[in-house]
């Protein structure tokens, strides 16, 4: 079978979208080379004039980011651990089994998931602090696995549902209960999808800002995006934008390793059951 050309529009359009793509993080990258007295003065080339690392020395012993960093990456982790457990248990019962309100169980959850969250920040700060959660992990963890869950529920039951039942059937005919038909057959065959949801999870807890920085206050809570947001330096109208452009580097680079090392995983828990239902 000969493969297809592509022709020379295609080529160039792809590199087009590429570049325009590209150049806001390779600015980004660049200017976290930059002094500051550089960005200061309002230099608009490119490249530095005079290359430093700086910026991450400033950055990796500022106390204020690391706490917002080590934050960023316990709440992420919490809230992708506890989602995910109770995404799989969510979705094999809507898979598997049949039950009154099936349907708006699932209509339930992409309500939830397409909801804005700025609608509800305003409530939660209020019941937050009468609950004596406001700046407190748990006040982050809750709204993230409550946000991060239907994606979730979605992915994960989209693999459940291509994992032959007959498989949990010869299990519990061998003697396997339930319980361990589900855990020793169903959960591993359904390993991808547990690791595609953990994924994507991670992300949106990783990223998320408005209610990061809504719900807290100090840096005992303050996740990484909410905590540059008051990288402001000594003058409030020229803010250090290379050490905010430091900040987004390194914050991204977690994020860009998962990609480039899972992308494929992510891709097949995304388009899991678009053709079989």
């Amino acid at each position: 079978m000969r493969k297809q050309r592509l022709s020379p529009g295609i080529i160039i359009g792809f590199i087009v979208i590429l570049v325009w793509c590209l150049l806001p993080v390779a600015w980004i990258i660049s200017l976290s080379f930059k002094s500051v007295a550089e960005t200061t003065t309002g230099s608009p080339q490119f490249l530095p004039k005079a290359w430093t690392l700086q910026n991450y020395r400033d950055i990796l012993t500022n106390g204020d980011f690391l706490d917002a960093l080590r934050n960023s990456f316990g709440i992420a982790i919490i809230a992708t651990v506890l989602a995910v457990i109770f995404a799989t248990f969510a979705a094999y019962a809507i898979a598997r089994l049949e039950f009154r309100g099936k349907r708006m169980v699932l209509s339930l959850a992409l309500a939830i998931a397409m909801f804005p969250v700025v609608a509800l920040i305003s409530p939660l700060f209020d019941l937050w602090r009468r609950l004596h959660l406001f700046n407190t992990w748990p006040g982050l963890i809750i709204p993230y696995m409550s946000f991060t869950l239907p994606l979730a529920i979605w992915t994960l039951s989209a693999f459940f549902r291509e994992i032959p039942w007959e498989m949990e059937q010869a299990a519990q005919v061998d003697g396997a209960t339930s319980w361990q038909a589900f855990r020793k057959v169903i959960v591993p065959l359904a390993a991808p999808g547990v690791f595609t949801a953990a994924i994507l999870t991670f992300f949106f807890a990783w990223n998320e800002f408005a209610l990061a920085i809504s719900l807290t206050s100090t840096t005992a809570a303050r996740t990484v995006p909410a905590q540059m947001a008051f990288f402001v330096g000594p003058d409030p109208f020229n803010p250090p934008y290379s050490q905010l452009a430091t900040a987004a580097v390194i914050v991204t680079i977690p994020v860009i390793v998962i990609v480039l090392l899972f992308q494929r995983r992510i891709v097949a828990g995304l388009t899991s059951g678009a053709v079989k239902g």
